[in-house]
């Protein structure tokens, strides 16, 4: 799950640093959470339902020892995040099935043993258009730029030149309203992450750092609005978007990625495991 750009902006000198356990918790967790969506590959179909994927996620999640953070998270009520084609994030899942041809991210956030673990990925609902393909691939391709610009000594707007320069030469957009957040014992902490560049800040990153990076890109205009439910943000538009999310750690020599799927299923199309 996201964080809004809201979020206080503390200085670096407040943000938490973290030694090797604390990196074993989170490749613990990432790696869990990373597995919770290898899972999902297989059940994702036309005529499937976000609430049975959601319920899917429950069990895995009870069945290793884990819970899902959003379940109860400031009133929400369901295990994952499921963002359908213009839904930009915190999708609710519902009894709708899924259609041929739509675009989905799943957002999963598991906490085990006191840490979180907190990825999302596109999946592919029967055959998708090129266009809405296209979007994926780019989308996932901001995320990989953003984190392999990530060292100690390198600045978050490092990670974002790199999201927004190459979105934006693809003729896409970023969204401003969202952004990556630090997390290890809590949800949500410091650093904010954003996908853009912002001269107003911008914070040096330092080896023990722990956050998201999650870009999400429109094939249309940057703007978004929330729905009436208070989660469900859309592209103002109608507009196609997409996002992608891994949880990472700064090391000593540049980034380590806690949430890479087992099986090499990062980024669709997949082959059901």
């Amino acid at each position: 799950m996201t964080e809004t750009d809201t979020v206080g902006r503390k200085r670096s000198s407040q943000i938490p640093l973290h030694g090797p356990e604390a990196f074993a918790a989170m490749r613990r967790a990432g790696q869990l959470t990373a597995e919770a969506l290898d899972m999902l590959v297989g059940e994702v179909a036309p005529g499937v339902t976000t609430d049975h994927l959601d319920k899917l996620v429950f069990d895995f999640a009870r069945d290793h020892g884990a819970y899902p953070a959003t379940l109860h998270y400031r009133g929400y009520t369901k295990s994952t995040c499921t963002s359908i084609n213009h839904v930009v994030c915190h999708g609710i899942p519902n009894d709708k099935p899924l259609r041929d041809g739509d675009i989905m991210n799943i957002d999963v956030t598991l906490i085990l043993d006191g840490w979180y673990g907190d990825s999302s990925r596109m999946y592919y609902v029967g055959e998708v258009p090129r266009r809405a393909q296209r979007l994926c691939e780019i989308t996932y391709e901001c995320l990989m730029r953003g984190i392999a610009a990530i060292k100690p000594g390198a600045w978050t707007n490092d990670i974002g030149a790199a999201i927004q320069t190459f979105a934006e030469a693809e003729r896409c957009s970023v969204v401003r309203d969202f952004c990556g957040h630090g997390l290890g014992r809590v949800f949500h902490d410091s650093p904010t992450i954003l996908h853009y560049v912002e001269p107003s800040y911008n914070i040096e990153l330092k080896a023990g750092m722990l956050f998201t990076v999650e870009p999400m890109i429109n094939l249309g205009r940057p703007q978004v609005k929330v729905l009436s439910d208070g989660w469900t943000a859309v592209t103002r538009d109608r507009s196609l978007s997409a996002q992608f999310e891994h949880t990472v750690g700064v090391t000593e020599t540049g980034v380590e990625i806690f949430t890479l799927s087992p099986k090499g299923l990062d980024q669709p199309p997949y082959s059901a495991p």
